[in-house]
């Protein structure tokens, strides 16, 4: 099996969110957001995160944006302009036009964990991301961490 972990950092104190990498066993935090340096991200900023993720869990990180959505749909989707079925759709495609599933390595991906900011899956890329995967790789167990 490969098991493959989901967080958000929203809603989640540095503690709650460090414990909940770590308790489970995550070796390589993957970071799917387009902008992983906003000043809104607090602990969960690219440069600090790494240096977190390696300090407290024993992880490593990793941003790749060819697993984030693109500007123009994140940006639709939060001016209200498509619904999330719309935006589930658009984000597959643009996963299936990147070629994700050639790219990735899946035997790397057991103990990853994808990163983003929403606080619970349900409306989230990461958990679509990590479905899209299982699809083509039975043996993914998705873990969503949550609180």
């Amino acid at each position: 099996m490969i098991k493959l972990f989901t967080i958000g950092f929203t809603e989640k104190s540095a503690e709650e969110f460090f414990t909940l990498l770590k308790r489970a066993g995550v070796k390589k935090i993957i970071d799917v957001r387009l902008n992983n340096v906003s000043q809104l991200a607090g602990f969960a900023k690219g440069k600090d995160l790494e240096f977190f993720a390696k300090s407290i869990v024993d992880a490593n990180y990793e941003h790749n944006i060819n697993l984030a959505p693109t500007k123009e749909l994140l940006n639709n989707y939060r001016d209200k302009k498509i619904s999330w079925a719309q935006y589930e759709k658009e984000y597959v495609s643009i996963l299936e036009k990147r070629n994700i599933i050639i790219k990735i390595d899946f035997e790397k991906l057991n103990n990853s964990c994808f990163l983003c900011s929403e606080h619970k899956p349900e409306m989230c890329h990461r958990r679509l991301l990590a479905e899209y995967l299982k699809k083509s790789n039975k043996e993914i167990e998705i873990i969503h961490l949550i609180k």
